[in-house]
């Protein structure tokens, strides 16, 4: 099938397609915000850029693992990040941080629903024109190619439904809702279709593949061009493919250390699991993890499939590779079955593997990175001024390139908003109104007041994370991950109060962030400075960051 771009025969916004006949130097001055800054040679294209994103995928429990051709032809071939993170452990946040290049406090989308402002007419109408995709299109005259599931809410009736598509996308092949691999509808440049159940033409992972390959081989040759393919693997069904679903069958979930223990001294929603649990919820995990393995075989085909054909095409050598997924997940950690939402590495860290020109292979960097950092990066890949923007993450560029004597950050911010229901559960009526995400056993995976905001800090000397819960205790968290990598001590009423008090206020401030102060010195950077003054309001009390309820 050949895909055509949006609106046939009429200008798209922003549409470099349709510029005017001109000559190079012409074409220099309208691009001119794009080029002369990402040291692409003169009459040379500029690079091509592909984002691989996959849904729920972790790092910590071996996410990775399965995906053999893929760690070979984009982490072998490039830079490994081991620290790289989110600034919200759920989909929709996520994805919104992704695109803006800005922590959620920044461009408010706080959960998965409509009221969240996931897609909502608000995210439409303020945020979608400053995504980096927008920018390359309307600035950089790049092609832009999305294929796969955008935001949990995308599609909905009541923010425009299926016809809607965001500004600044050429091609437009997206998911409505949340992640499915059969009997889903998918938007064509705003066009509805409807797929079934039978695999060789409706597997989603699979649609995804095709569908890619076709707009390489029908896209401009005379644009670079920039895709987005967001699989639904490994998020639930955990509809495997069926040469797949019978591999791993001798794979459990990973038994580490916070593995079916209590979460001692941690807030209250981690200390309701039960523990031990019970033999059905192990099986139950172990049969999810085993099955979120067997979707990610898809997606390894994928990215080969992928890179064959850009091979093929001459196009490789000039293509920045991307792989990561939005968030991570917990399979049995502290008892709590599985999700993701929480604070700790297992839902945070994700795998982030980059290939592309100027990039040596085999490479594994430990900077502390973040999603907030791919629109940077990509803009910059692309030559945009990165000045022009407001978006709050660092181009990763410097560090692609093997830059020497480079000052980076020393801490991210992670802010979730959780989430419950107003009236008891039906089913566990023990518990109080106010949790979600309940299993059979009555364990909760989220609740109105496990909202919280976390430091994560990594520097010469210190690897440590301080986090603080909007709660009626203002219950904090610390832990010291060189002794702790699995998180099971909260050290926080053993920790120095002076640094209690320091990474208190660097919370608050990172939590107040925009643009550039997102990118100030970290309490544990050498050019840090505190002054203990700002800790106090001008009545003299100390001074507490408020978590925001309404940020529509």
């Amino acid at each position: 099938m050949r895909l055509l771009p949006l609106a046939p025969g009429r200008p798209r916004w922003g549409s470099a397609r349709h510029l005017p006949s001109c000559s190079p130097a012409l074409l220099l001055l309208v691009l001119g915000g794009c080029l002369g800054v990402s040291g692409v040679a003169a009459g040379t294209r500029r690079p091509n850029v592909v984002l691989l994103l996959t849904d729920d995928q972790d790092e910590v429990l071996g996410g990775m693992t399965p995906l053999k051709k893929t760690r070979a032809l984009i982490g072998e071939m490039g830079i490994t990040f081991s620290s790289a993170y989110v600034p919200s452990a759920l989909c929709c946040p996520s994805r919104a941080s992704i695109l803006t290049g800005k922590y959620p406090h920044n461009h408010h989308v706080v959960n998965n629903t409509l009221e969240g402002n996931c897609s909502s007419k608000s995210w439409q109408k303020i945020q979608e024109p400053n995504t980096f995709p927008a920018i390359l299109r309307s600035m950089c005259g790049y092609q832009t190619f999305f294929a796969g599931k955008y935001l949990n809410e995308y599609g909905a009736p009541d923010a425009g439904g299926l016809e809607h598509v965001p500004l600044g996308w050429s091609y437009w092949y997206a998911l409505e809702k949340n992640s499915k691999y059969y009997n889903y509808t998918l938007s064509i440049n705003g066009k509805a279709r409807k797929h079934g159940e039978n695999y060789s033409v409706d597997y989603l992972t699979d649609v995804l593949a095709n569908v890619s390959l076709d707009f390489l081989n029908y896209k401009s040759n005379f644009e670079p061009f920039f895709m987005m393919i967001a699989t639904p693997a490994p998020h639930s069904p955990w509809t495997a493919a069926p040469q797949y679903q019978k591999a791993f069958q001798s794979v459990f979930a990973p038994r580490n250390k916070n593995f079916n223990i209590h979460g001692t001294n941690k807030h209250w929603l981690i200390r309701q699991a039960k523990t031990p649990m019970t033999n059905s919820s192990i099986q139950f995990l172990d049969n999810a993890f085993r099955k979120r393995w067997q979707t990610l075989l898809s997606v390894d085909d994928l990215v080969e499939k992928l890179i064959k054909r850009l091979e093929f095409t001459g196009e490789l050598n000039n293509t920045y590779i991307f792989y990561t997924s939005d968030n991570g997940y917990h399979t049995g950690q502290f008892s709590l079955p599985i999700d993701k939402r929480q604070l700790y590495e297992f839902d945070i860290k994700v795998p982030l593997l980059v290939r592309g020109p100027g990039i040596k292979p085999n490479q594994t960097s430990k900077m502390l990175v973040a999603n907030i950092d791919l629109g940077p990066t990509i803009l910059d890949i692309a030559g945009y001024d990165l000045n022009k923007t407001q978006m709050d993450g660092m181009s990763l560029l410097p560090i692609l390139r093997g830059a020497s004597n480079l000052t980076w950050r020393s801490d991210v911010l992670v802010e979730y908003q959780g989430e419950g229901r107003n009236i008891t559960d039906p089913t566990c009526p023990s518990l109080s109104p106010g949790v979600s995400q309940c299993f059979p056993d009555c364990v909760c995976e989220d609740a109105y007041n496990n909202t919280y905001a976390c430091v994560r800090t990594m520097s010469a000397l210190w690897n440590l994370q301080y986090c603080e819960f909007d709660d009626q205790e203002v219950f904090v968290e610390v832990y010291n991950l060189t002794a702790d990598p699995d998180q099971i001590t909260n050290i926080a009423k053993n920790i120095d109060p002076e640094l209690l008090g320091k990474m208190n206020y660097r919370l608050m401030m990172l939590q107040s962030c925009s643009g550039p102060t997102c990118r100030t010195p970290g309490v544990f950077d050498p050019r840090y400075r505190f002054d203990p003054r700002l800790m106090f309001s001008n009545h003299g009390s100390v001074r507490t960051r408020r978590f925001s309820k309404h940020l529509l």
